[in-house]
């Protein structure tokens, strides 16, 4: 709870529960001589939204409680960006609260998840598929955001809303069992486990605080673990694989996964799939996983780097040369001195150098059939990280050459035809002459 004199901020929906915690924060700060402020996000999902937004503004003001409101477009987000209408509007309210509580000059945040609300967590992560972060539920405290309620029932708010008469709405999706998952564990399956057992959500929150504190040691031995990693000069972090065997397992795992995040800046969307297959990868080998991360295996090392964002796709013509990435493409009448492809480029036809697409199929001069860009570079031993940032020269939408790989038959020169000489060239070997063919 609040110190002595602080400002705080409560998120508050106008429900039960953050009704219950504002009423409890006003009196709290009161007696101390601090000061609560509260915030309330309309997620314009609802028809009844706009309700909810005039009755915590009345009930704000009737309490002498300042208020801030924020709204925010959760389903266009959602759809912009792929994800579900819960994710989006937990971004769009998390990032309100912040700047509300920064604005306001509040030190903390407080949000009225409840015991009912964790064991529901629990639940749902246990079905999803999780590990021990997952089983601990929802964290009593993450930077800021603080989560009082966590060991108090719904239950026992309703006796404090009856006790001290507090106003409050319910959100009518809430008695849908269909309108969420969230409701179906609620309203559905958390009976039934009450009926086996009455504390039910009593143990499953012990259970949830125990685990909560075995994560936390197994995060510190992970980090210890960890510590033993080198940061490479290009920021690329390395760890030599006996290190990783002499560790237990779990620790082992969670080392893994923090060298992960350490390399690309971010933990989300890494799961303990990725982590078993850098852990089976064997010398030679790579991995390509979310956020741009590149695992290798180079003999007795693991390195784990971040590679750079895919370069846009450029236009290309004739007497041009085309910057990607590390590379430059020069197209030419005449050739280069370090070596050049001959191709035939039909006269108009637009020219491009992008990325390679995973559905490329490029027929090399002397083969019968098409093969996939993929396979010629798995055949020709380019790796995938360097597959990923190879350029390809495109005539309309198909390949016409890949440095290392070569040209498409279909623009092969021909007798009588006017020749283009395309070079490919790295930046860093540019001053040596050297040229990719």
């Amino acid at each position: 709870m609040p110190e002595a004199g602080e400002r705080v901020l409560c998120a508050v929906s106008g429900g039960l529960d953050s009704m219950c915690l504002l009423h409890l924060l006003r009196a709290w700060c009161r007696e101390r001589g601090g000061t609560v402020a509260a915030a309330h996000f309309n997620h314009r999902l609802r028809e009844t939204a706009d309700r909810d937004e005039r009755f915590v503004r009345e009930t704000c003001e009737a309490w002498g409680v300042p208020l801030a409101v924020g709204r925010g477009e959760v389903r266009s987000l959602a759809e912009r960006e792929g994800r579900s209408l819960e994710e989006a509007g937990r971004s769009l309210r998390y990032g309100f609260l912040r700047r509300t509580a920064e604005e306001l000059g509040c030190t903390r945040i407080y949000t009225a998840h409840h015991a009912n609300d964790n064991a529901e967590t629990l639940l749902f992560h246990l079905i999803r598929g999780t590990g021990l972060k997952g089983l601990a539920g929802i964290p009593q405290r993450q930077g800021n955001v603080y989560r009082p309620l966590l060991e108090t029932d719904r239950r026992e708010l309703e006796a404090y809303a009856a006790r001290w008469e507090i106003p409050h709405i319910e959100d009518e999706t809430n008695a849908d069992p269909e309108a969420a998952s969230r409701n179906f564990l609620r309203l559905r399956v958390m009976p039934l486990l009450e009926e086996l057992n009455p504390r039910a959500v009593e143990h499953m929150t012990r259970t949830a605080g125990i685990l909560a504190r075995e994560d936390e040691a197994l995060e510190t031995l992970a980090e210890m673990e960890s510590s033993n990693a080198m940061k490479r000069p290009d920021g690329s972090w390395a760890m030599f694989t006996a290190t990783l065997e002499s560790w237990p397992r779990a620790a082992t795992e969670r080392a893994v996964l923090l060298l992960m995040a350490r390399a690309c800046g971010q933990r989300r969307d890494f799961t303990a799939r990725h982590v078993q297959a850098v852990l089976e990868l064997r010398p030679g080998g790579s991995l390509s996983l979310p956020h741009g991360l590149l695992v290798r295996r180079e003999g007795d090392c693991l390195t784990f780097e971040k590679t750079a964002p895919l370069s846009p796709g450029r236009s290309a013509g004739l007497g041009e040369t085309v910057s990607f990435g590390d590379w430059t493409v020069t197209l030419a009448e005449a050739p280069a001195k370090g070596g050049s492809y001959r191709l035939f480029l039909p006269p108009g036809a637009p020219l491009s150098v992008t990325h390679w697409r995973s559905g490329d199929r490029m027929r090399l001069p002397g083969q019968r059939g098409a093969r996939t860009l993929k396979r010629l570079c798995a055949e020709r031993g380019i790796p995938p990280w360097q597959r990923d940032a190879l350029p390809v020269l495109r005539v309309g939408e198909a390949p016409a050459a890949v440095p290392g790989v070569g040209i498409d038959q279909e623009f092969a020169l021909r007798r009588d035809e006017a020749a283009v000489y395309v070079t490919f060239a790295r930046k860093k070997d540019k001053e040596d002459g050297r040229h990719e063919q």
